[in-house]
């Protein structure tokens, strides 16, 4: 994936630099994009997830690509685990955590991440890992950071879609 039809996110508009200032500003956001939702637990339709849901699994999409990037600087091409996001959800109960809480946990993983990709020169960028979606294919540490953007900006789109929603009720 290079560009996403839905959102328009485009991974080759994103360089090295600007992954660390694009992942720092996720926390305040996503603040700011629950702060417009009247019922963050609110599923806008039958198999979409609440805006709640949505800052949690990039909550935790933030912690896995940290881990990740961690495995593929100490091992040569590692496969990557997938996140299993829709179990995770169910077995974390989304939509019944604290919004307060997650969107700190949110801040603090992008800033823990933001600060691993500040470091990374241009051979630890290029070094790759199996990434296991959409389907396995080795995929190099500046990928990775771009399509943790890419996962950021999808799902703010998803939240604004749910709050506009919520409005035409």
């Amino acid at each position: 994936m290079d560009r996403c039809d839905e959102c328009g996110f485009d991974y080759a508009g994103v360089s090295a630099d600007e992954l660390p200032p694009l992942l720092r500003t996720l926390g305040e956001r996503y603040a700011a994009a629950l702060a417009e939702v009247r019922q963050v637990r609110r599923r806008p339709a039958e198999g979409v997830w609440s805006p709640l849901e949505y800052t949690c699994h990039v909550r935790d999409v933030l912690g896995v690509q940290a881990e990740r990037l961690a495995l593929a600087l100490r091992v040569e091409e590692p496969e990557f685990a997938p996140m299993g996001r829709d179990e995770r959800a169910v077995a974390e109960a989304y939509n019944e955590q604290d919004p307060a809480t997650v969107l700190a946990a949110l801040g603090v993983a992008a800033d823990d991440l933001a600060a691993r990709f500040g470091v990374l020169g241009p051979a630890e960028l290029a070094r790759a890992g199996v990434y296991p979606w959409p389907r396995p294919q080795a995929r190099t540490l500046l990928w990775l950071g771009r399509h943790t953007i890419h996962e950021g900006e999808h799902h703010l789109l998803d939240i604004r879609r749910a709050a506009r929603s919520e409005a035409a009720h």
